[in-house]
């Protein structure tokens, strides 16, 4: 276990895989934030229109 640990830590292609998971986190809360935002401002904006028309 503990070479396995220690390859993981020597070897470049390994931390590529970590800097990747760590850019696909950070790109995952900004689209889910944006997401959130548009989301709620759509329905707000869905909302008013549907009681204009009526």
């Amino acid at each position: 276990m503990t070479a396995l640990l220690h390859r993981l830590w020597t070897e470049q292609e390994a931390q590529d895989i970590a800097e990747y998971a760590v850019m696909l986190a950070v790109i995952l809360v900004v689209v889910i934030g944006t997401i959130r935002l548009i989301g709620s401002n759509a329905n707000n904006v869905f909302s008013n229109v549907a009681s204009s028309l009526q």
